[in-house]
């Protein structure tokens, strides 16, 4: 195999806060691996800097692959995933890239989509949230006026003023609140607002403490009625028997955990420990949301709407229609690039680089 990829800045369509950072593009990379018999698989990676990972970091972990993909066999899917997790323990974002190119390649040789080469059927479309991030009152209500057609919405919080907010937002929408701390609260703060936003239409809290909080998380549970997930601190399979009894689900992301071969082991391994589970997303391209997309049929809860965030996704997936998931049609993937797209100047940045 053959491998080439390209950066991909997306540009978000409202500035994006969450309790933590904040920006207005997402970097990104684009890979594509092109076997002998020309089929060509494409993948995604969105690394994110809490997890270490960058476009430098992602370009590092691909210029050393070029070797190791040249005589590799596209559908050792497994070995390949050990072989690239051993070698790149800490770059889950770039293994996520070569991961879904993989799998987007192997369904296209067989002529299949992904969901059924991963042994499933297309279920009757789901839906996802939408994300509001932490902005003035004034725009986080604008747009929430401008999501009113998703009956969830997933709700940044982890500041001074969230719960006041959370209750002025509930004046303008009967949407599902989900609500994703991203580790911003302590644990008296949480033991006072979830008591709150019980009466809020709070479906559940994703992440309130900084990672390594169990003790927190298990005093937590015990206290509130709304379901505590936890996102920041499980990454992959391993990360989730610790907290088994500590929280009532995790959220998974291909980004975070290496892939999509990783998120089916912590699919499994989540189901044993009796725990939900979401599948959600970084900010994102219709690449990896619609690699994503396609184990729907295995979670609880789906929050796939990082391409819904950005103004210059070039590429067609998975669509989403007041809220509800549809994949595409087509092998592998299902996606392609938009009618008129024009990818010439990072394609000619990737020929000067590693393209074979």
């Amino acid at each position: 195999m053959n491998l080439s990829y390209y950066p991909l800045d997306l540009k978000l369509k409202h500035t994006f806060q969450i309790a933590r950072e904040t920006r207005d593009i997402q970097k990104n990379v684009v890979v594509l691996l092109k076997d002998t018999d020309g089929v060509v698989g494409v993948g995604e990676a969105a690394p994110t800097r809490f997890f270490g990972e960058d476009v430098e970091s992602v370009t590092r972990v691909l210029d050393q692959s070029i070797d190791l993909l040249r005589q590799a066999n596209p559908f050792h899917l497994e070995d390949t995933a050990l072989l690239f997790k051993n070698r790149f323990p800490g770059d889950a974002a770039a293994r996520a890239a070569l991961d879904i190119a993989l799998y987007d390649m192997v369904g296209k040789k067989l002529k299949i989509p992904l969901y059924q080469l991963l042994g499933l059927k297309q279920h009757t479309a789901k839906v996802t949230s939408f994300t509001i991030g932490i902005d003035t009152l004034e725009k986080m209500c604008k747009k929430v006026d401008e999501a009113k057609d998703f009956p969830i919405l997933k709700i940044k919080a982890g500041f001074k003023e969230d719960i006041e907010t959370l209750r002025e937002l509930r004046k303008i929408t009967k949407a599902v609140f989900r609500v994703d701390v991203n580790t911003g609260w302590s644990l008296d703060e949480a033991i006072k607002k979830l008591d709150i936003m019980e009466g809020l239409g709070v479906e559940l809290v994703e992440q309130p403490f900084p990672v390594g909080s169990i003790d927190a998380l298990r005093k937590v549970r015990r206290h509130a009625k709304i379901p505590v997930f936890v996102d920041e601190d499980i990454k992959d399979a391993k990360d989730i028997p610790a907290f088994s009894g500590a929280v009532d689900g995790i959220n998974i992301k291909l980004m975070k955990c290496g892939g999509i071969r990783e998120a089916i082991r912590m699919i499994h391994t989540a189901r044993a420990h009796g725990l939900k589970i979401m599948i959600g997303c970084n900010i994102e391209s219709s690449v990896s949301i619609t690699a994503a997309a396609h184990l729907t049929p295995l979670v609880d809860y789906i929050d796939l709407d990082g391409h819904l965030l950005i103004a210059n996704d070039p590429y067609m997936g998975v669509t989403v229609d007041k809220g509800r998931l549809t994949l595409p049609a087509g092998e592998g993937l299902g996606v392609s690039l938009r009618s008129g797209e024009n990818l010439s100047s990072s394609q000619e940045w990737c020929r000067q680089t590693v393209c074979p």
